[in-house]
């Protein structure tokens, strides 16, 4: 659908048209008014589309207008970014009113203006013609009653017999999951009615498996019934149909058609009051829905269930505690075992022949143990001809196969259902995910930097931008579109993925809607569309190159280390506003950078780059600057004048295994910095005298890296920190080994969630007024070369809810013990380079929550610490760079319970 390029070119309008200034000269005026005349026009538009998106009624004359309506919100936005880029240019060097001046005065400019004007006409014309060939498809679109259309066809997607495996033989993966769900429905001596809900992204198996248990089940009840709830439809639909299907057990004629809303309610709870009952109310999609139908759900103390299934988190959250089963795919051997059993059916024991095992995993990785395409592609595939050129060909052309062939639409139909129902502002945000490579590692902030650039995310009352993005962020994973991959220690989404077959889907949708494309010329797609808003390079392995010359483009980021460096800077492309080249092998940046005005992202982190042109200083709408773990760490002069940058990350890395006392390189603080008052991550910058007393003037900061800090500087340190309400990360490293970080005044809000102190620290820290009053707001801690004599563990414990601990040099002393009811919250302990420690003792229901154990280069250490059996929690124990004798004394017995355990001993002492 178009409403998500119709809310971003909105949202660009509101701005174009919000500069006061502008409305002093009539012929910009006149501009402005005409732009906000159109935005009132397409957002009755957006509202006309979402009225079809609610009663699911397109057809192919709706599809093409909506085509329309997409390519003229397009070309509305290469306007107005037009309008801003002219508008821009001047205010480089002045306020918005003598910008405006000045454009009057310079003959190009004033044409341009007129290419505007004529371009604003052009619009007028073609809105004018969408709207009446809008009113002459809408008696296409309102014929008949369309929800009750649509409610029955989905319920053929949905309903239990028109699943594809639901014999015990051919359930394949999900005995753990039966095994709670029934157990859940024969809960002993519970006779209140219980919720319970399976959820898990679309096609992952919800409906098959609760299928199965229904049929053994339903006869134990003495009435039940099963509904597709889905997005289109009525509450009295709902209720007549579970009529109809208690009824039909009965054999009771019954004419539900004939009955209003009230009376099928009515009807529902005098039935139900009286018996035991099983309920399946299968695809819910909001707490909304399930909380209107259950209002004839009764609870008559007679052991009757619900069983919801669900694509999302928040409706599964309805369910009783304990009730909650979360579906995942399939492991890989049990998805291989579906599938082949779906594609050799009449084979012995279903062996695939080995000639078409390579071609066959291939086909299995890229479902990613996504039950329903298992069974629809091995079905499909045990119609062709079993030979390696048909299997071949199949793969090559899986997503073409999915959208033409008919006996993989339901694949097709079911997946999309989660797009189709996004809210709009969630649709170019789940899109933008397609762009990353398969099987990539998205991580959160720089997706959410990602975003903003774009201008998907919308200002919500207080919140800052981040924070909306990362709600956004969380309702896509509660919704099942991405699935997290890492939280860190206090359970934040850290790095996420897409399922493959949703992200080839998704590929599909965006290149549909000219929203992305991908270069892949592994994958033979080598063409990018002139209408393409954005280009991801994810692979290029020949001589040939995508060409950059698009108007249009928005966005570009590369994957490929061997795309041309000619095609990497894009200056063509003026109205640019991603450029994303992290990881490249890039050495220098052109100085027509700096003709790209509305750049708000520039990412060059682990280049080569060492030096930035001056031209850099003209992007006054950056917001973004990655260059972390690149070789530059100098800024041009009159780098102060980006006002409006929220994130800079710039810094050398000197030594990545963190060894070292210095491991990273930080930029001077430049003039000006301390006036860029949007800035909410600076990191890392040199702590000079100076920028340490202006330090206060970013109140907006949320993390700061600062090096270099010497004793004399620490109350004037601790001063300005005292007066940054939002930090939430905060490093401090001392300008050498030997210097004593002086923090007894240290204040911090207790936004503060990870502390990072690297260099001696004075006894009077853990006095300060932070670690004595918001000490417990803190998850993680790093001490690093802190060379206490004094054991810091007791002093740590006192931090309740630390989740991550790390000690690097930290401490000289010989033990360290780990006292009962200790760290109850901590999930990672990792001890680095303590030379002197000979002992560790974890006492019983100290560490209880312990999941991951990192020790290395503990010279001194010959025997696993004590008590290491009483980790009933521990995932994972890493032992590195240990005394051979550590290695000698190793004593697996105790460490049985622990899934993954690794130890090395020091190089050269085997």
């Amino acid at each position: 659908m178009a409403e998500s390029a119709l809310l971003l070119v909105t949202t660009k309008i509101g701005i174009a048209v919000a500069a006061e200034t502008l409305h002093h000269v009539r012929s910009v005026a006149k501009l402005s008014e005409n732009m906000t005349l159109i935005r009132n026009d397409l957002e009755l538009i957006r509202a006309f589309l979402k009225e079809i998106g609610r009663k699911n009624s397109t057809d192919g004359v709706t599809e093409a207008w909506i085509g329309q309506v997409r390519r003229l919100a397009y070309d509305m936005e290469d306007i107005v970014d037009q309008f801003m880029y002219v508008i821009g240019k001047q205010h480089q060097k002045g306020s918005w009113w003598s910008s405006v001046k000045k454009i009057l005065k310079k003959p190009q400019h004033l044409f341009t203006l007129g290419e505007i004007s004529t371009g604003l006409e052009k619009i007028n014309r073609a809105l004018t013609h969408l709207k009446q060939n809008r009113d002459w498809t809408q008696p296409i679109v309102g014929v008949g009653d369309v929800f009750a259309t649509n409610y029955d066809s989905q319920q053929q997607l949905y309903l239990p017999g028109h699943d594809y495996s639901i014999s015990d033989d051919e359930l394949v993966g999900f005995d753990k999951n039966r095994k709670i769900l029934m157990g859940s429905l024969n809960l002993e001596n519970c006779l209140n009615l219980q919720i319970i809900a399976l959820w898990g992204m679309g096609g992952i198996g919800k409906s098959t498996l609760v299928s199965n248990v229904f049929r053994k089940e339903a006869p134990n009840f003495e009435c039940h019934a099963w509904v597709s709830v889905s997005q289109s439809y009525k509450l009295d639909d709902i209720w007549r149909r579970m009529l109809k299907e208690i009824y039909s057990k009965d054999k009771k004629e019954f004419h539900a058609e004939k009955m209003t809303c009230g009376e099928l309610q009515d009807e529902l709870k005098e039935i139900l009051k009286k018996k035991r009952y099983l309920i399946i109310l299968d695809d819910v999609w909001t707490a909304e829905d399930f909380r209107k139908i259950k209002e004839v759900l009764v609870d008559a103390k007679m052991g009757s269930r619900i069983i919801i299934t669900t694509r999302s988190e928040e409706v599964a959250s309805i369910a009783h505690d304990g009730c909650r089963i979360k579906v995942e795919p399939l492991e890989e051997e049990d998805a291989w075992r579906l599938f082949c059993r779906k594609a050799f059916p009449n084979t012995e024991n279903h062996i695939c022949p080995l000639a078409l095992q390579e071609y066959g995993k291939l086909i299995v990785g890229r479902c990613d143990g996504l039950p329903l395409a298992l069974v629809a592609i091995g079905s499909s595939l045990s119609l062709k001809a079993q030979n390696l050129t048909e299997w071949k060909l199949f793969d090559e052309q899986l997503i073409f196969e999915l959208h033409k062939n008919e006996n993989l639409s339901r694949v097709v139909k079911i997946l999309n259902l989660s797009y189709k129902y996004l809210p709009d502002y969630l649709k170019s945000c789940f899109l933008y995910c397609a762009m990353f490579p398969e099987d990539h590692m998205i991580h959160r902030k720089r997706l959410i930097r990602l975003w903003i650039a774009e201008g998907f995310i919308e200002q919500i009352g207080k919140c800052s931008l981040e924070d909306v993005a990362e709600g956004y962020l969380g309702e896509l994973v509660r919704r099942s579109m991405l699935h997290v991959v890492e939280r860190n220690s206090f359970n934040r989404i850290k790095c996420l993925q897409m399922h493959d077959l949703v992200r080839e889907l998704a590929i599909f949708q965006s290149s549909r809607e000219s929203f992305s494309m991908t270069y892949d010329d592994g994958d033979g797609v080598t063409q990018v569309k002139p209408d393409s808003r954005r280009l991801s390079v994810l692979q290029c392995k020949n001589d040939t190159e995508p060409s950059m010359g698009q108007c249009r483009l928005r966005t570009f980021i590369a994957f490929s280390s061997n795309t041309a460096s000619s095609a990497l800077f894009p200056s063509e492309s003026k109205y640019l506003a991603v450029l994303e080249l992290s990881g490249l092998p890039i050495k220098t940046v052109p100085n027509s950078i700096g003709e790209l005005f509305n750049l708000k992202y520039l990412g060059l982190g682990n280049t080569y780059v060492k030096i930035l042109p001056k031209s850099v200083t003209k992007l006054h709408n950056l917001e973004t600057l990655k260059l972390k773990g690149a070789q530059c760490v100098n800024l041009p002069k009159e780098f102060g004048k980006l006002k409006k940058l929220r994130h800079l990350l710039i810094y050398k890395y000197l030594d990545r295994t963190g060894s070292s006392f210095k491991y990273c390189d930080p930029v001077d603080p430049f003039e000006g910095l301390w006036t860029l008052k949007d800035l909410q991550t600076l990191r890392a910058v040199r702590g000079s005298k100076v920028f340490i007393a202006k330090l206060a003037c970013l109140s907006q900061l949320r993390g700061l890296h600062i090096t270099g800090i010497s004793g004399i500087n620490c109350a004037q340190l601790c001063d300005s920190l005292s007066k940054m309400q939002q930090l939430s990360l905060l490093a401090i490293e001392a300008s050498n080994e030997d210097e004593v970080l002086q923090l007894e005044t240290l204040t911090l809000s207790n936004r503060l969630k990870k502390l990072f102190l690297s260099g001696r620290i004075s006894e009077g820290t853990w006095k300060s007024p932070f670690f004595s009053t918001n000490g417990d707001a803190l998850y993680i801690i790093y001490l690093h070369c802190s060379h206490l004599v004094e054991n810091p563990v007791p002093r740590l414990s006192e931090l309740s809810n630390l989740t991550d601990i790390r000690l690097c040099k930290a401490y000289t002393g010989q033990e360290l013990t780990f006292q009962p009811e200790w760290f109850p919250n901590v999930k990672t302990l990792s001890l680095y380079d303590l030379p002197h420690v000979n002992q560790i003792y974890i006492h019983e229901r100290a560490l209880v929550r312990l999941e991951d154990l990192q020790i290395g280069n503990l010279a001194e250490l010959r025997d696993i610490p004590a008590g290491l059996e009483h980790l009933k929690s521990l995932k994972e124990a890493w032992f590195g760079d240990m005394h051979p004798d550590f290695e000698r004394n190793f004593p697996t017995t105790k460490l049985e319970h622990v899934p993954k355990v690794r130890c090395t001993i020091r190089p050269g002492e085997a």
